[in-house]
């Protein structure tokens, strides 16, 4: 006879509970619950345990499906494994009466704000930019993975402003993509499509490059011409 799936689901809920009912494992969760990703050292920190200690519980909150990991470059990096997830830890924090710390980046500033990311923009300006990218519809999330799909109406956005759509999507890459940003912590848009759009802003004027340096400047024309991607 097979099992009542109540009875499963119960089973379930008790080791997810249980995975979360640990200190250190509850502290580093409740750490990633401002949408930035962390280092296993820095959870290591934040639980107050060591390295090793910390990749076990690691282990075991990304085997409940609770975290996720998410490699960039030489660094892997932990974050809540989605809305779910955040949603279930709010309610118990709210349960608990516990506040949450806000997370603050030691990126140098003048990096902080905008700066390049191999070939298109990072920094806070260039989570901005996905975010908005997002909000305005321009761009959706594709069926699988992080990539991103351009919409008819981001489409026509694009080009009108001087993009070439046709160029970016013959690139030998990626043509959209979630990028995890280092210093916000939360997803720039990468690819062949945010190298295009860095290239235009270029040519627009709606940011400076400095001379031998990844630092950008977001110009008040950037924000005259396109309020609803670089803001008022």
């Amino acid at each position: 006879m097979d099992d009542d799936p109540d009875d499963q689901a119960d089973t379930h809920l008790a080791s997810v509970a249980a995975a979360i009912a640990e200190p250190a494992r509850a502290r580093m969760l409740c750490s990633l619950m401002d949408g930035h990703a962390r280092t296993a050292t820095e959870l290591a920190t934040v639980g107050g345990v060591a390295a090793s200690t910390a990749s076990s519980h690691l282990a075991r909150l990304r085997e409940q499906k609770l975290i996720e990991s998410v490699a960039q470059g030489k660094h892997r990096y932990f974050r809540l494994a989605g809305s779910d997830v955040a949603a279930a830890l709010e309610g118990l924090l709210v349960v608990a009466g516990a506040r949450r710390d806000t997370f603050r980046p030691n990126t140098p500033t003048r990096l902080r704000a905008a700066r390049t990311c191999y070939d298109h923009i990072a920094g806070s300006a260039g989570v901005a930019l996905h975010d908005q990218l997002l909000a305005q519809g321009w761009i959706e999330a594709a069926a699988q993975g992080s990539d991103y799909e351009l919409t008819a109406n981001g489409a026509l956005a694009l080009e009108s402003l001087g993009l070439d759509i046709d160029a970016a999507r013959q690139a030998r890459r990626r043509f959209a993509c979630a990028c995890l940003d280092w210093s916000e912590r939360r997803p720039h848009l990468g690819g062949a499509l945010a190298a295009a759009w860095l290239q235009l802003s270029l040519r627009r004027g709606w940011v400076r490059q400095a001379l031998d340096e990844r630092e950008l400047t977001v110009t008040g024309k950037a924000h005259r011409e396109m309020p609803e991607l670089f803001g008022d």
